[in-house]
């Protein structure tokens, strides 16, 4: 089992920058790959950005490249979203997801709300 604590949501106006982290515990020495998803109301989940645990390997949704960097600390098992130039259309819950164990199972934190008023 992983356990994953969100913080950092909030709100922000369009340009601005928010730092969204993200806290694991349990087995985290299981954990393959690990990202950010987001979702608006009527719509589905979507992918941000992954990270490969014990890797370099990164992918961003084409619309935040160059604006949103994940990253991580292997020693506080925490992972970041830097998100700068945020624009209104990246309003949504954020939720930080894992990948571990031999089935690699997903896991979810509990969602943080991101708002970029125009």
């Amino acid at each position: 089992q992983v356990q994953l604590v969100e913080s950092g949501g909030g709100l922000v106006q369009a340009g601005g920058s928010l730092r969204l982290s993200c806290a694991a515990s349990g087995r985290t020495g299981y954990i393959y790959t690990a990202g950010w998803y987001r979702q608006v109301p009527g719509k589905e989940r979507e992918l941000v950005a992954r990270m490969v645990w014990s890797g370099d390997s990164t992918y961003y949704l084409d619309s935040v490249k160059g604006r949103f960097t994940i990253s991580s600390d292997k020693v506080k098992n925490t992972m970041y979203l830097q998100m700068i130039s945020l624009k209104p259309e990246d309003t949504a819950i954020y939720y930080c997801n894992a990948q571990a164990g031999p089935g690699m199972n997903n896991y979810w934190g509990q969602g943080t709300q991101v708002t970029v008023s125009s």
